[in-house]
């Protein structure tokens, strides 16, 4: 190889779009811009999103940041709590009269905090796996 010889691969190189040099090169006279109007103007262009005084998409939309949508809707339950309760048959109704979750709580999760001592059944809730592991090692069963 000589550095005479070295050349870019075919159609890697494109040749600079030159406009305003007569009607044969197809971008003669207005050079491609049309007739009249803001952008056939030098300095015509506005600011990216503008529509024209009309309030623009982004200022119309709202704003909601990363705040979860879900936020409140999702609660936790530990196996303390669960041990707390007088019944071995728990599913969602009986932790909302016991006051361990609130109304418009979507999902339960039951989550190893503390320890079952008792065999209790779960119904109707997510458990974690060491929670159940710690369910079923006190006799207990879970089924969704």
């Amino acid at each position: 190889m000589q550095l005479n010889t070295i050349a870019p691969a075919i159609g890697a190189k494109h040749a600079k779009r030159r406009v305003g040099r007569g009607i044969g090169s197809g971008l003669g006279k207005t050079c491609g811009r049309g007739h009249k109007g803001q952008k056939s103007r030098s300095g015509g262009f506005h600011k990216v999103g503008f529509e024209g005084g009309q309030m623009p998409l982004q200022r119309r939309l709202p704003k909601r940041g990363f705040v979860s949508l879900n936020k409140g809707l999702n609660h936790e339950v530990t196996l303390t709590n669960l041990a707390k309760l007088p019944v071995d048959d728990i599913d969602p109704m009986v932790l909302l009269q016991a006051g361990l979750v609130p109304a418009n709580a979507r999902t339960v999760k039951v989550i190893m905090s503390g320890k079952v001592e008792r065999a209790i059944k779960i119904r109707g809730l997510l458990v974690t796996t060491g929670a159940r592991k710690a369910i079923e090692a006190a006799g207990g069963t879970v089924a969704e």
